[in-house]
């Protein structure tokens, strides 16, 4: 193309009709979202419940100082931070491709030239010494693709869209180790809650085998009660290396959660703690607010936005590209003695290119494209099912602990009431001694199955705000997606 018949008018209305990106590819996925959730909890749902700081609804100041640490030292964060700041430069090196790049070079340098002739009739050559040159060159050059299919524009809005995912996947980060971090303390407090409910126990079994020997003596008792007190006193002490383990495992979790040495938090947290007492309320929320909420599903949306704009860039490489150059300079002479000449120099020009052959390398391409906006497009379809699996799931979870924690409860009352009445009949002289320590045995049994379940309501509780996506900010101006 003639850079003459490429006027201003030209260009400017190029430029706008390259904005009109006709290549582009819709990402809206219709998802087929239930009005309600099938298994929610039949207790009191809070319209506040707080989703972005969830965790002080358990009122324990230890457990927010944890995540606090978590939140700023935990290295799985830095990691998604340092991926969020790699996806935002890309997304400026792929913008910066919609703008002319300008560039500047300078050079200079000196020659001398020595020419020998051969051939001349006296058979000696003869040498031509060129006096010495110097020459300085400098200029400006540019360059600009004009995006008349819009492939730049999309390619820039791929990158955007990755960036965008990056950024879910930081929030999702968040969610994950918020829900970790509460679980491990949680657990971490009923496993310490259980060791000292077995310890008691133990002390029983001891009295018990004690008692036993002094019943001995007094031919009271036999050789087999004692065989199986003893037998009953070891398999309950062997319980206790168990709970042991599983305490140190807690806290060493929760130090590497925290970006701390495992050891760090032992003398921190070895301390027996009570389970926290409050829970967070119940949030409000129907299954289509998790694709708001949930960052895996706005990260998986985002993937469908990005590979949409990918298809339709790989599109636009069917049509024809316009590049529009643009350069000038001057540069300067000095010969031997005489005065240096100068000169100034400048370009204009444009070119059309336009694929003839490729041996179906666009193609290609375009095909590649499409299949990966099918993947993503189905594995968004498939995160949403899952979420809603996930919430689900937290349900049941939730109510039948509760139901558990309460049955046990009023269990753990009549255990109590039972070792209170055969207490009282020892003690008028009516009773067993045997018989008290029996019943003082069966109420801690008791009690270690309510400790687990008052455990479990709480753990999830959390398991519960991890799936409605709770720990992080929703921004304004997200876009849902297509939902019927």
């Amino acid at each position: 193309m003639n850079s003459r018949y490429l006027t201003p008018l030209t260009i400017m209305s190029l430029a706008w009709l390259s904005a009109c990106t006709p290549t582009r590819v819709g990402d809206q996925v219709t998802l087929n979202s239930p009005a309600k959730w099938q298994h929610s909890s039949n207790i009191q749902i809070a319209e506040t419940a707080d989703l972005k700081t969830w965790w002080q609804g358990f009122n324990d100041p230890l457990l927010n100082e944890l995540i606090d640490k978590a939140l700023a030292a935990n290295h799985d964060l830095k990691i998604a931070t340092a991926r969020v700041r790699e996806a935002n430069a890309m997304v400026t090196g792929a913008e910066a491709a919609l703008y002319p790049s300008l560039d500047f070079s300078l050079s200079g340098g000196r020659e001398k030239r020595i020419d020998r002739i051969v051939g001349v009739p006296s058979g000696q050559g003869i040498k031509l010494i060129t006096p010495t040159a110097d020459a300085v060159s400098g200029g400006l050059a540019a360059r600009w693709e004009i995006d008349l299919f819009g492939g730049r524009h999309l390619e820039a809005e791929a990158a955007a869209a990755q960036a965008e995912g990056s950024q879910e996947g930081l929030h999702a980060a968040q969610v994950g180790l918020l829900a970790q971090v509460a679980t491990n303390y949680l657990e971490l407090r009923g496993v310490q809650q259980r060791t000292g409910i077995l310890q008691r126990n133990i002390e029983l079994q001891r009295e018990r085998l004690r008692t036993l020997q002094v019943f001995l003596k007094a031919g009271l008792a036999n050789e087999a009660d004692m065989a199986r007190q003893q037998t009953l006193l070891q398999s309950t002490e062997a319980t206790l290396p168990v709970l042991t383990n599983a305490e140190q495992n807690l806290i060493h979790r929760l130090g590497v959660l925290l970006g701390e040495p495992p050891e760090n938090l032992e003398n921190r947290l070895a301390g027996v703690g009570p389970l926290p007492k409050a829970t967070p309320t119940m949030p409000n929320l129907l299954p289509s607010d998790l694709l708001v909420q949930r960052p895996d599903l706005r990260l998986a949306q985002s993937e469908v936005s990005a590979a949409a704009a990918s298809l339709g860039s790989a599109r636009a490489d069917l049509y024809p590209k316009l590049v529009v150059s643009a350069s000038g300079g001057v540069g300067a002479l000095a010969v031997g003695g005489f005065p240096s000449l100068a000169e100034s120099v400048y370009a204009l020009g444009s070119g059309l290119s336009a694929p003839i052959f490729n041996a179906g390398r666009i193609r290609a391409h375009i095909a590649a494209a499409d299949a990966r906006l099918d993947q993503v497009a189905a594995n968004y379809e498939l995160t949403f099912l899952l979420a809603l699996e996930d919430v689900e799931n937290a349900f049941v979870a939730h109510r039948s602990a509760r139901d558990r924690f309460s049955q046990l409860t009023e269990a753990e009352g009549s255990a109590e009431k039972a070792y209170r009445l055969v207490d009282a009949m020892y003690q008028c002289g009516a009773g067993d001694y045997l018989v008290v320590l029996d019943a003082q045995r069966s109420k801690l049994a008791v009690s270690d199955e309510r400790a687990k379940a008052e455990t479990a309501v709480s753990v999830a509780m959390v398991s519960l705000y991890r799936a409605f996506g709770g720990g992080w900010t929703i921004h304004s101006g997200i876009d849902k997606a297509s939902i019927r």
